[in-house]
């Protein structure tokens, strides 16, 4: 049983699980930020989407995984994000992957989504959130801090190579 109600992490955004029928939605919003894949030396694709929608760390299973969109309104998805239930351990929500759409940046909707998701997880229980960015990547050291959350530690990653793992406690 999933422990993470989508449809509640929002009053303003209709959240929901993202599937492959989205795919085309979701790779048009990862295209539109091609910062991101560069500071990652990565080349966007969809097989790279498809692959980001299923990934899981080690022993977690699909149904600790939420790849959710935030739809607004007019139901043109706002952002993605790919959020793991109890990673590295059950108190701990994990994010492996945040953006929103080009055309939002800059304006604080990133920053309005994760207060109140995080706010959200923290009613659920959670006591903190953790996810890890780019080393060589200031915009995302940036937005990170400005939402509260501090390094921890360092650390190579096969796929992204350099990370700086942080939290924010809730």
């Amino acid at each position: 049983m999933r422990r993470i109600d989508a449809t509640r992490l929002s009053y303003k955004y209709r959240v929901r699980l993202l599937t492959e029928d989205d795919m085309s939605e979701i790779y048009e919003l990862c295209r539109s930020n091609p910062q991101y894949y560069r500071s990652h030396s990565l080349k966007l694709s969809r097989e790279l989407v498809a692959e980001d929608m299923t990934i899981l760390p080690p022993d977690k299973t699909a149904e600790d995984k939420y790849f959710l969109g935030w739809f607004d309104d007019d139901r043109t998805l706002a952002a993605v994000i790919d959020l793991i239930d109890g990673y590295p351990s059950g108190d701990i929500a994990y994010i492996g992957f945040f953006m929103v759409a080009a055309e939002r940046s800059g304006r604080g909707e990133g920053t309005e989504i994760m207060t109140e998701l995080c706010g959200k997880l923290a009613q659920t229980g959670f006591s903190s959130v953790r996810l890890a960015y780019g080393k060589h990547n200031p915009q995302a050291e940036h937005f990170w801090k400005k939402n509260g959350f501090e390094a921890i530690k360092e650390t190579d990653h096969e796929k992204y190579g350099s990370v700086i793992v942080a939290e924010r406690k809730l």
